[in-house]
């Protein structure tokens, strides 16, 4: 017995409605938690050959040089690693944190350091947003070209439309999951979380286009209603989607398990945006045309 993905629709758009709920409520009262790229700081990465010490007594360490670096943020990684977050600090503030950690600590190995000012790190947000946005109307562009000449039973620009929805959808559930764990974790976004969002758009487009385009074909060469011809092309298009997310996510995951601490908001990113977007591509885009037509036509009537 074949799953009515269509007649189902309403449980569908309710589990994507909940989905988008929480993302929002998480959104709005944490927000995102932004990195250093965004907010403009220093990272430091260092890296302790002994045992590594407590948060507390690297805190009291950095504050013997001075009270702005001691109020650093400091978090451990891995077994013998650790994260430490200041605001933009001098070159000679730099090596004094290197030598008083050596002094105390004996033989630490500086791993990583990223120092952006907050001019930059500004500019870096407002251009992310920016290309976000050219994105989204490019994909819209792009799709009602591409369906010109499919004009019944739905007008081409609603088939823009419908990718924009699900890619919107695709891209607030991983935001949504990221404010939370800014907020449980401490977890922040860079660059990386960007690139993995830009990733899931064109993920979610290609995914969603390759129904769209079943739906087409099928629109040319069969006479059913629309509703018949939406419900079996999900189905021709189901086993290659999900095989085609499946094998990505493993790999994926593979990478978020074994790939080092610096690839893991990427790939966490990826693994949340390209399962949301598989099953909003099936599930969410496909039904969401017969919406439209059967608005469309109760409109007429």
């Amino acid at each position: 017995m074949k799953l009515q993905v269509v007649k189902l629709r309403p449980l569908w758009y309710l589990i994507s409605g909940a989905l988008l709920a929480f993302s929002f409520i998480f959104l709005a009262s944490w927000n995102l938690k932004q990195g250093i790229e965004f907010t403009g700081g220093t990272l430091m990465a260092v890296h302790f050959e002994g045992e590594r010490p407590s948060v507390a007594d690297t805190q009291s360490v950095l504050g013997s040089i001075n009270e702005d670096i001691g109020k650093a943020v400091i978090q451990p990684a891995g077994d013998a690693d650790m994260q430490l977050r200041l605001q933009p600090i001098s070159e000679d503030a730099h090596q004094n944190i290197l030598a008083a950690l050596n002094e105390k600590y004996g033989n630490v190995t500086e791993l990583r350091y990223d120092g952006i000012g907050p001019v930059i790190g500004k500019e870096l947000r407002s251009k992310s947003i920016r290309g976000l946005v050219i994105v989204l109307l490019a994909i819209l562009l792009y799709v009602a070209y591409a369906f010109r000449k499919v004009s019944a039973p739905v007008r081409s620009w609603k088939y823009g439309l419908v990718t924009i929805i699900a890619a919107f959808h695709d891209v607030i559930v991983p935001v949504g999951v990221f404010a939370y764990l800014g907020h449980a974790y401490g977890t922040e976004i860079g660059t990386p979380f960007i690139a993995a969002i830009l990733t899931i758009l064109g993920y979610s487009i290609t995914d969603t286009i390759v129904v769209m385009d079943r739906i087409r074909e099928n629109l040319l060469r069969t006479s059913a209603t629309f509703s018949e011809i939406v419900e079996a092309s999900v189905h021709q298009t189901f086993l290659r989607s999900f095989n085609t997310s499946m094998t990505t996510l493993l790999v994926l995951i593979a990478i978020f398990l074994y790939g080092g601490t610096t690839l893991r908001e990427f790939t966490l990113t990826l693994i949340i945006g390209i399962s949301v977007g598989t099953y909003s591509s099936i599930f969410i885009a496909s039904p969401l045309l017969v919406s439209l037509e059967k608005l469309s036509k109760r409109r007429k009537k």
